[in-house]
């Protein structure tokens, strides 16, 4: 009697070796490019914003030396001195950002959808600023808006300066030394920064929009209002920001076109730095600047509806 055997199972292929897990070329490669950038931002912003914190807590005197105390009553009484000088900043400030957003608005909309080939041309022109120093920039305005100027004359004659002298804007027939000159300044100087972003987020736009709104019989305001200006607010949020931060905290504008009813707290921190050389209250202001300017800007952010910034 015979026995079957059943056949061996057949042999299963040869699974591949299992290699060891290569290490990835170039792993590092993007920290590596960050490095440079890291240990700047610690070396010139770290280490003096350090610096500047510990000097607003110590108590002295150039003579004697300053130590740390712990002192933070230099805050409140540096806040409880100058608090019109911070409210005269925000004032100005918030002045010459909308009037740089009334100014920049057009232009860069005609920059985007109407200049043509004449586009490189009127970036230039907006750009041009920049060629020169800011302080010359500033000092021009003292020519442009003396009192003999055409400047003044034509206010005078359009009885403008009745209107601003009732406002508090000026005094007599005089623009120099008056928070309009002050303000004209800001204005200015920081007008490329609110039409910059402001081309950047025109110009993405895309014109079949505007063609599809036409489409459904939209007026041009209307078309404005619904399609150009919503998609365009990132630029107007980072043409704020970038126009009213500067603004806040400079000094040439209020030092070189204004007068001491004019100054601003750039000036107070500048008078205590160089000259009362009370160097813990320059600190305190300075970071309660900080601080009031962080407040405000993560406020209007959040407000203003849009993550997308140019």
């Amino acid at each position: 009697m015979s026995t079957l055997t059943e056949a061996p199972p057949p042999l299963a292929p040869n699974a591949p070796e299992e290699k060891p897990p290569r290490k990835k070329r170039g792993r590092w490669t993007p920290y590596w490019l960050l490095l440079p950038g890291i240990l700047w931002l610690i070396v010139f912003f770290a280490l003096p914003m350090i610096y500047q914190g510990s000097t607003s807590i110590q108590t002295g005197s150039l003579e004697d030396g300053y130590k740390v105390t712990w002192h933070f009553a230099t805050y409140w009484d540096a806040l409880s001195e100058y608090w019109p000088q911070f409210l005269r900043s925000v004032f100005y400030a918030a002045a010459a950002t909308i009037l740089c957003l009334l100014l920049g608005y057009p232009l860069a909309y005609l920059i985007a959808f109407r200049a043509g080939r004449w586009r490189n041309l009127i970036m230039i022109l907006v750009i041009a600023p920049f060629f020169t120093s800011f302080l010359i920039r500033t000092l021009a305005w003292k020519t442009i808006l003396a009192d003999s100027g055409p400047v003044v004359g034509a206010l005078n004659t359009l009885h403008v300066l009745d209107v601003t002298n009732w406002l508090g804007w000026t005094s007599g027939d005089r623009v120099l030394a008056t928070p309009l000159a002050v303000v004209c300044g800001l204005t200015y100087n920081f007008l490329p920064f609110m039409v910059l972003p402001l081309y950047t987020s025109l110009e993405r736009i895309d014109g079949r929009l505007h063609e599809a709104a036409g489409d459904l019989y939209a007026k041009p305001f209307t078309t404005f209002r619904k399609v150009t200006f919503p998609l365009s607010m990132p630029g107007v949020v980072s043409g704020t920001l970038l126009t009213f931060i500067p603004a806040a905290g400079d000094y040439v504008n209020a030092e070189l076109l204004g007068s001491t009813d004019t100054r601003m707290i750039g000036n107070v921190i500048q008078t205590q730095f160089l000259r009362i050389l009370d160097y813990p209250t320059a600190a305190a202001l300075s970071f309660i600047l900080m601080a009031a300017i962080l407040a405000m800007v993560t406020i209007y952010i959040r407000k203003s509806g849009t993550e997308d910034l140019v």
